[in-house]
């Protein structure tokens, strides 16, 4: 599996998906029917852990050459559209305001108008996502704790740095009021942020 780079959000997006029981459906899913391709085809881009935009479900699901037709294009969006009015898709917000907009499933299964169960994952697969996203979190959570130290190296830093400059400008023969104000002022306002760092953990 590729090791794609997943906003907070669409790691979220694909927790609730897995976790999801069978959603009821207002439409039928039934194989062979466009609602059915589509939604079989984003649950195999979600599978490896990406989300595809229209074009990228037309081609997996229909070939490359009606990518380029704008007649069939407009079509398969209004399907989509009605599959997210239908709690079956939701539309994730654009990275970049000229990306084309991406789709995820809603669940890996539905029961559709005709009380149908439909299933787009197997339990393999869904225990292989479930596994790469705990890995994803544990990452998550080691970085952010090394950023934090960071940060509170960084400040300790700053306020000890603040300080000797307080000091110093004191045992100087006339003192400058605009250095001693300076550092004295970056040592205290370093030094709040850092209690409020700490008291935060």
């Amino acid at each position: 599996m590729s090791q794609p780079e997943l906003s907070q959000s669409e790691v979220q997006i694909l927790q609730e998906a897995l976790n999801s029981d069978h959603i009821n459906i207002n439409i039928r899913l039934r194989e062979g029917e466009h609602q059915y391709t589509l939604a079989k085809t984003i649950a195999s881009f979600e599978i490896e852990l990406s989300f595809p935009n229209v074009k990228d479900i037309i081609k997996k699901s229909y070939g490359e050459e009606k990518v380029n037709d704008i007649r069939f294009i407009r079509k398969i969006q209004t399907i989509l559209k009605k599959m997210e009015k239908s709690n079956i898709v939701t539309i994730l917000p654009k990275k970049k305001p000229w990306d084309l907009q991406k789709y995820a499933l809603r669940s890996f299964k539905f029961q559709d108008v005709d009380k149908n169960n439909v299933v787009f994952v197997t339990e393999k697969q869904i225990r292989k996502m479930r596994k790469y996203l705990n890995l994803l979190n544990k990452v998550k959570d080691t970085n952010d704790l090394a950023f934090l130290k960071i940060k509170i190296f960084a400040l300790l830093v700053t306020i000890v740095a603040s300080y000797l400059v307080c000091i110093w400008t004191l045992t100087l023969p006339i003192v400058n009021p605009v250095i001693f104000i300076s550092a004295f002022s970056t040592s205290v306002a370093c030094s709040l942020f850092l209690g409020k760092l700490l008291t935060k953990q």
